[in-house]
């Protein structure tokens, strides 16, 4: 069959079928006309009646023969498998040009999201259902959200007290109170509280040290067994020294001797104290090589410093009630009625003798006075009246001693005046004959074992402080190293006190459980995303010269981080090896008590070799060493951070903390450095007197507030940006009860941002008001976390 009888036969065709769809849908529009493959070239003209479209058909069927020459098996064709080939080509156009505008939307719809979208951002999270979450998400639900209270959340975050015109009703605010009273608890409190639940847990398959560390803990609770016991157990300890004039039974013991046994088996130092440490004057080779270092003692009498005089002073009225205290202990230790006050009188007298030639640290460095390098021998020479080799071998009797060996001393005045005042004493006073040096030191004894005593004696501490006011402050040494016992004569509960005890005796057991507690890969990870976020934080600082910012680079280009919790990392078998000698008894907390003191002089014995160190994981906060940014495991605790917290809690809380420590240490007047610092700070208070107050014109802030103002918001966006980079190594990461990644970030960093540092005195307004400061310009931010009450001026643009 030719092509021409092909098309008249297909005319045919159409001319045979169209009557029959106008018999069987009469009602239908034309146009219905489309289902046939040909007529899908109309859909661009919708309007065309019937009369038209057959036309065009008809031109459009004449024009496929010449198409068709090219084919080689027309013959064997159907048809409508003709008319595939245009049909195809213009479905496969469309079906091109509508996968473009799906493409298109999904890449505008993805850049959107990542550009706006924290409300409607967050990937599909996984749900973190650890037990420490799940505190975490108690203590998150019973807080003022920031995203739901844009205007509100942050007035009672950290300062009770404060006006708030934005929160309504009265059951709120005594809720927000509690909450902040809880927040505001120092690093330390959180610390110690922490090593009360490890200490108080049950854990029946224990090593051996960590059950003495344990029983030791449970036997200083146990205040009933104290109080059954009485003085009898101190009284037997003072027979054990030879007795005491204050009771009539003395045995006339030798001055020296009795002061190397309190030396070295009670860690008690009436006259001076002893510690060991490196010398910080020695060359970069030698640093590690530790000394004995002799120091001014914490007397027990209240004393001041007068700057006119420069001259340590006692009062009157700071006296009495110390002699008062005094005359308390000897009555209770069984002294005669009345024979008491000579002996105390005695003890004022001489201890205000010692207390003149003492000075503040201050002053004593200022004198060149500090690190004074001596040998034993010399140091003989200059205060004969103390046996020098003598009481250092017995505080360090398990190291050699030489007179040869250097040691170093903080106060030599004070050392030789004291020697003078022994020898005085010890002949030619005029209550010499009743024995007032060994009274001095039962009495220096009687302080150190208050803890083991029952709770008449823990008592009089107290009351002391209370009525001693600002000055029971002074009474404590002012030389560098803290007395761990200071923390004694406070109102301070007895749990926190048998947990600083317990620290003191089984440091290393409790930095065992800590590091078993606390994962160091990610406190590691968390400090290292800081440090750098914290680098690139300073190229954004406009600063006042160029020198001024390479001088600050390279100070903080040499510091290396390290987290410690001890540098010695003891297994189980060694600490119980270590502890093996101790005993502990569940009814005397007296006996258990001597043991702890038994360890602390072992401890400092080890400490002479440079390959020993304490655990100290007390500190809460870092400090610099050298070059070295030391970094205690002490900070990575609950509730501010903890291994199976999302990682936006972790950097909300610990990230923020961590990184205003470091502006705090490494940049202590970065505000005379950069204009930034106070401009920022200005603004950003400026715009919190604005929310809160409705003062559109603060007056300026002073510089250091500037500078505190301007620590914590930077330490907010350093924190930030860590987090970010470490999503970018990791995108995946928890959540806790839903909220998104930033929401729980900035959350956790509301919640938990009321830090009593030694700075908290400086920052004017509430921190947690930083996260509607930085989400006025951040991307990251929803803009639901905007207050309506804003005025435009603030609420448009960031600092």
């Amino acid at each position: 069959m030719d092509y021409a009888t092909k098309d008249i036969h297909m005319l045919r065709m159409s001319e045979t079928l169209e009557p029959e769809l106008s018999a069987g849908q009469s009602s239908q529009p034309e146009p219905e006309r489309v289902l046939h493959p040909p007529a899908l070239l109309q859909l661009n003209l919708p309007n065309q009646d019937p009369a038209e479209a057959q036309p065009q058909t008809e031109l459009k069927l004449q024009k496929w023969p010449p198409q068709r020459q090219q084919e080689p098996d027309l013959e064997n064709q159907q048809p409508n498998e003709r008319t595939k080939p245009a049909w195809i080509k213009r479905s496969c156009t469309l079906s091109l040009l509508i996968l473009g505008f799906c493409l298109c939307a999904i890449f505008l719809t993805t850049y959107y999201s990542l550009r706006h979208g924290n409300q409607s951002q967050e990937v599909l999270v996984i749900p973190c259902d650890s037990p420490a979450c799940q505190r975490a998400s108690v203590h998150l639900s019973m807080s003022a959200d920031p995203f739901t209270h844009p205007c509100d959340y942050f007035l009672f975050s950290c300062r009770s007290n404060r006006p708030s015109p934005d929160v309504q009703g009265q059951q709120r605010e005594k809720s927000r109170r509690d909450i902040k009273e809880k927040r505001t608890l120092d690093r330390k409190t959180e610390l110690l509280q922490y090593l009360r639940e490890i200490l108080e847990s049950n854990d029946g398959l224990a090593s051996s040290a960590v059950q003495k560390a344990k029983g030791f803990y449970r036997t200083c609770l146990d205040t009933k067994s104290l109080d059954i016991a009485g003085v009898e157990p101190f009284l037997a300890l003072i027979r054990k020294l030879g007795g005491w004039s204050v009771s009539g039974q003395w045995n006339q013991t030798d001055f020296n001797s009795t002061l190397s046994v309190l030396m070295r088996d009670y860690d008690t130092f009436p006259f001076f104290n002893v510690y060991v440490d490196e010398d910080p004057t020695d060359t970069a080779g030698k640093r590690t090589k530790r000394y004995i270092q002799i120091d001014q003692p914490d007397l027990l009498i209240p004393i001041e410093w007068n700057n006119e005089t420069e001259k340590t002073q006692v009062t009157r009225e700071t006296l009495l009630p110390f002699l008062a205290l005094c005359d308390r202990h000897l009555a209770l230790l069984g002294a005669p009625p009345g024979s008491g006050i000579i002996h105390v009188g005695a003890f004022i007298s001489l201890s205000s003798e010692l207390a003149v030639a003492e000075a503040p640290l201050s002053h004593r460095s200022s004198k060149g006075q500090l690190y004074q390098r001596l040998t034993i021998k010399e140091l003989q020479h200059k205060a004969p009246a103390i046996d020098w080799l003598g009481c250092l071998q017995a505080a360090f009797h398990s190291q050699p001693l030489f007179e040869d060996d250097h040691i170093l001393l903080h106060n030599l005045p004070y050392i030789v005046q004291m020697s003078h005042i022994i020898s005085n004493w010890m002949s030619g006073h005029e209550l010499s004959s009743s024995g007032p040096l060994h009274t001095f030191m039962v009495l220096n004894l009687l302080h150190t074992l208050l803890p083991a005593l029952d709770s008449r004696f823990s008592d009089t501490p107290n009351n002391l402080s209370a009525d001693l006011g600002d000055t029971g402050v002074r009474q404590r040494n002012l030389h560098s190293k803290t007395n761990a016992l200071s923390e004694l004569f406070t109102a301070a509960p007895r749990w926190k006190r048998c947990v600083l005890e317990t620290e003191r005796g089984f440091n290393g057991v409790l930095a065992h459980l800590f590091r078993e507690d606390v994962t160091g890969r990610e406190a590691e990870e968390l400090s290292k995303n800081i440090l750098s976020s914290f680098k690139s934080q300073l190229h954004e600082l406009k600063w006042s010269d160029k020198k001024t910012l390479q001088f600050v680079m390279n100070k903080v280009q040499s510091v290396t981080p390290r987290i410690v919790s001890t540098k010695e990392n003891s297994s189980e078998a060694e600490l119980d090896l270590l502890y093996s000698e101790v005993t502990i008894s569940i009814h005397s907390f007296f006996s258990n008590y001597l043991q702890l003191l038994s360890l602390l002089q072992k401890r400092r014995s080890g400490l002479l070799h440079a390959d020993s160190d304490d655990a100290d994981i007390l500190p809460p906060s870092p400090s610099l060493l050298g070059n070295e940014l030391i970094i205690p495991m002490g900070m990575f605790i609950p509730p501010r951070f903890h291994p199976t917290y999302p990682r936006a809690m972790n950097y909300g809380v610990m990230g923020f903390l961590l990184a205003k420590d470091l502006l705090h240490v490494l940049l202590p007047d970065i505000h005379a450095k950069s204009a930034t610092v106070g401009a920022l700070g200005q603004c950003v208070w400026s715009s919190y007197r604005t929310v809160t107050y409705k003062d559109s014109e603060a007056l300026p802030l002073p510089a250091a507030q500037q500078q505190e103002v301007w620590v914590h918001y930077s330490a907010l966006q350093i924190a930030l940006k860590a987090y970010q980079k470490s999503l970018k190594k990791q995108p995946a990461d928890t959540s806790i009860s839903g909220f998104s990644r930033t929401r729980l970030f900035f959350m956790a960093f509301s919640q938990v941002n009321c830090d009593a540092d030694q700075y908290h005195h400086l920052m004017p307004l509430e921190p947690s008001f930083l996260i509607t400061a930085i989400c006025a310009k951040s991307r990251l931010c929803p803009p639901n976390l905007q207050c309506p009450k804003t005025t435009p001026r603030h609420s448009s643009h960031g600092c």
